[in-house]
């Protein structure tokens, strides 16, 4: 008789069929969308802006429905909602299709990953959560990185047939989740110990739960980092250095590497909320040295440029892995055990928020203000990691006896 492969498994794996095709996929849209759909890469822009905000919004509820109807059904209709979707851009030749197709690729995602959240919890108990989500955290970067070698191979063809083949492979690769999630044993609606039967949310729910937004609101300052890689520091390479500009593809290598290698280390002993308030205090030191150092890149000869960018590099990359091991730990130790999908929803859209925001706000304080405002984003990152013990520690005291309350299903 053959075993069954153990749910963390499945997760991994379910993990990778999707990051290969986002890989491929993120690489290639903006220029498909411009060139084959002819779209203005002003109104791509602000299509995606506009999806993302969807998908911001419709985080909480489709949580919650993960947490009534059950977290593996309501996963595997989201990752079957997001093949379609996917697919769906390729018909599209219109900016308002392109508006709808996006919003409803963005909700499915943002649902996707709350209801996956939910699922890990009722699957994995919770002292264990933190280190498999490093891994699935590493797994990802690593299936990112062959998608965007394939998602390459498509770039430099440059024909329709191959970007039109990207989309499919991502459609494929959401279909292969949906099926390897749906392989997942399966856990009843408030499948978790100390759940009250019946309790649903009041009103708002966890719109009303201060504490725990407050701790959301201090972690999506902290995720303004999310733009750097992809976009400030591009742009302040070629515009503030005297390095060469391929260097920002050595560098996206080194931070794909790095959290595929080292998320799982800096995960370990992150389990509780002191310890994960420290992991983020201490990533917010290590982010403050980063961002003094892309500061003085900005001086010198090439040389100069290239080993101070290394450096700011590798020191982000550690405040990344600190920073998401510690963010991890807290968004599931301060949720309710009964509401953690509709909690992770919330606390999901700091990503949204940082990705949407974050590029305005930071082109204009990195690329536009140079120096000061480098030291200022240290700064307020700083901030933001000491805040979040205070914030956390009163979140804790909502529900003392709740507290690492957890179920495993066999």
């Amino acid at each position: 008789m053959t075993q069954r492969p153990a749910p963390r498994h499945l997760l991994a794996l379910a993990q990778v069929s999707n990051s290969v095709g986002d890989g491929a996929y993120y690489t290639t849209s903006a220029l498909y969308f411009t060139q084959v759909v002819g779209l203005s890469p002003a109104r791509v822009g602000l299509g995606l802006t506009v999806g993302w905000a969807v998908g911001s919004l419709a985080g909480v509820p489709l949580g919650r429905l993960a947490d009534r109807r059950g977290p593996r059904g309501t996963a595997v209709l989201l990752a079957l909602g997001t093949a379609f979707a996917v697919a769906s851009f390729t018909a599209v030749r219109g900016f308002l299709p392109f508006v709808l197709v996006a919003c409803a690729y963005a909700a499915a995602q943002s649902g996707l990953a709350a209801a996956r959240q939910a699922l890990l919890a009722v699957l994995v108990s919770a002292g264990e959560r933190t280190g498999l989500l490093a891994r699935l955290q590493a797994t990802l970067n690593a299936g990112l990185a062959v998608g965007a070698g394939l998602g390459g191979l498509a770039l430099h063809s440059g024909t329709q047939g191959a970007y039109l083949a990207v989309f499919v492979l991502d459609a494929v690769s959401f279909l292969v989740c949906a099926g390897l999630l749906s392989a997942l044993p399966a856990a009843a609606p408030g499948a978790v110990a100390g759940v009250v039967p019946g309790r649903r949310p009041a009103g708002l729910g966890v719109l009303c739960d201060r504490p725990y937004a407050r701790v959301a609101a201090l972690n999506t300052v902290l995720l303004l980092r999310l733009p750097l890689l992809s976009l400030v520091l591009p742009l302040w390479i070629t515009t503030r250095t005297a390095a060469p500009a391929s260097l920002v593809s050595g560098l996206f290598v080194l931070n794909t590497a790095a959290v595929t290698l080292f998320q799982v280390r800096a995960a370990r002993g992150v389990d509780g909320v002191e310890p994960a308030t420290r992991a983020v205090r201490r990533a917010g030191w290590v982010m403050l040295a980063a961002c003094a150092v892309f500061a003085l890149s900005a001086g010198g000869g090439t040389a100069w440029a290239v080993g101070l960018l290394v450096l700011g590099a590798v020191l982000q990359v550690a405040a990344e892995t600190g920073q998401s091991a510690g963010s991890w730990q807290l968004s599931f130790e301060l949720a309710p055990p009964d509401r953690v999908g509709e909690y992770q929803g919330f606390f999901g859209t700091g990503v949204t928020v940082a990705r949407t925001l974050g590029p305005l706000v930071l082109t204009w304080l990195l690329v536009e203000w140079g120096t000061p405002g480098w030291l200022l984003l240290g700064a307020v990152t700083l901030g933001a990691s000491y805040a979040l013990g205070p914030a956390a520690r009163r979140a804790a005291g909502r529900f003392p006896a709740e507290a690492g309350q957890d179920v495993r299903v066999g």
